[in-house]
Formats: C-alpha cells, sequence, structure tokens
C-alpha cells in the first residue's frame, strides 16, 4: 500500500475518533443540562432556534450565575418576610389586584435581598432559573398575569392563579425548613383556605360584605 494511502487512513482515524469524541462531549453536556435545568431545559429549547443555541444560552446563564454574589436570608428576614406575605395574602379577598401587585413587589424584594440583579424582568427569570428551575415558569406567568390585572385584563381566577404561583416562588427564595411554619405542607392549606375565602365572600350580596366590614 502506498504512503499516501496510509496518510489518508490515519487521517480519516483520526477525524473519526475526534467526531465521536465531540459527539460524545455534546451528549454528555445536554445531560448535563436537563438534568441542572429540568422544564426549563425544554422551554429553552422549545424558544430556540436550535438545540445548540439553547444549551449555549443555558450555558450562559451558569456563566453569569457564577458571578452574582446570592446568598441565604437571615432567620430573622425569613420570619420577617413570611408575616408580610400572610398580610398580602389576607388582602386578597377583598383586593385581589392590589394583592397580585403587593406579592410581586414582595417577591421582588426577597430577591433583592438575596442578591439577584432587579433591572430587567427576563434577565431576573433567566438568573432564577439556574438555581430554581423547577418554579422559573411559574414566576413567569405569575408577572403576565400581574401585568394583565395592572390593565384591566385578568380575571379573579387568573389572579388566583398569580397568587399561587407567586408563593411557589416566594418559598423557594425563602428556603425555608420543613419544620417552620411556612413550609410548603402548611402552602396547600392556605392556597385552599384563600379560595374558599374568596369564593364565600363573592357568593354574598354587596350589602353583607359592607356590614360585615363595619
Amino acid at each position: 500500500m502506498p504512503t499516501w494511502a496510509w496518510i489518508l487512513i490515519v487521517v480519516v482515524a483520526v477525524i473519526v475518533v475526534a467526531a465521536a469524541a465531540l459527539a460524545l462531549s455534546a451528549r454528555r453536556r445536554t445531560t448535563r443540562l436537563k438534568e441542572r435545568f429540568g422544564p426549563e431545559y425544554d422551554r429553552t429549547v422549545e424558544d430556540s432556534s436550535s438545540r445548540r443555541s439553547a444549551e449555549k444560552e443555558l450555558h450562559a446563564r451558569e456563566e453569569r450565575r457564577e458571578q452574582l454574589n446570592i446568598r441565604p436570608l437571615p432567620s430573622a428576614a425569613r420570619t420577617r418576610y413570611a408575616e408580610q406575605w400572610r398580610s398580602v395574602q389576607s388582602q386578597f379577598v377583598d383586593a385581589p389586584a392590589s394583592a397580585v401587585a403587593a406579592a410581586d413587589d414582595l417577591v421582588g424584594s426577597v430577591m433583592r435581598d438575596r442578591g439577584y440583579p432587579m433591572d430587567d424582568f427576563d434577565q431576573r427569570a433567566a438568573d432564577v432559573s439556574v438555581d430554581h428551575p423547577e418554579v422559573v415558569e411559574s414566576y413567569r406567568s405569575a408577572h403576565r398575569l400581574s401585568e394583565q390585572s395592572t390593565n384591566g385584563e385578568a380575571s379573579t381566577e387568573d389572579l388566583r392563579q398569580a397568587m399561587r404561583h407567586y408563593r411557589t416562588l416566594f418559598d423557594e427564595l425563602l428556603e425555608t425548613p420543613a419544620d417552620e411554619p411556612v413550609a410548603r405542607d402548611r402552602d396547600d392549606r392556605d392556597h385552599d383556605d384563600l379560595r374558599a375565602e374568596a369564593d364565600s365572600v363573592e357568593a354574598e350580596p354587596a350589602e353583607t360584605r359592607e356590614e360585615t366590614r363595619r
């Protein structure tokens, strides 16, 4: 066999090995990003022109997150915010739109205290997605419903859903231990109580609600 043929075989072999290594690396990267971002990975792929573009974006989010000083809240701050949430939730029955706006502000305050930049909502959601990928889409939905409420386009049920979405992220951001009062096992009861109370008030005649408030 001539020398050039041996050279060609070696070159082809090197190319095949390199291609296999690149393919393996790509599969490992995809697996890691799927494990890290969960449903946010699929959403990003759907919104991107290609899987490669989506994975590049997710990797950029990770790199940006490494530059941020995200810190846990002190115990006193978590307790204070939990009390503020209960106050906001209690407003829902009489003023659901105002309660949702207050919930949006409260979640923003928690994020700011934890170190998340607050300038742009889309960037904020992207930053949150690195640490809380399971709930970031709930945050987007809550924010969207909050904006619709401002424009008078959200129903009471929409606003109730927004409160649930905000609470989901709120609990994640507080990083509350399971044995503390605002743990997730109590959250479902809060949501059920909120709905039951709101439905009860909506069913009352207007004059009855006015007498009750007096």
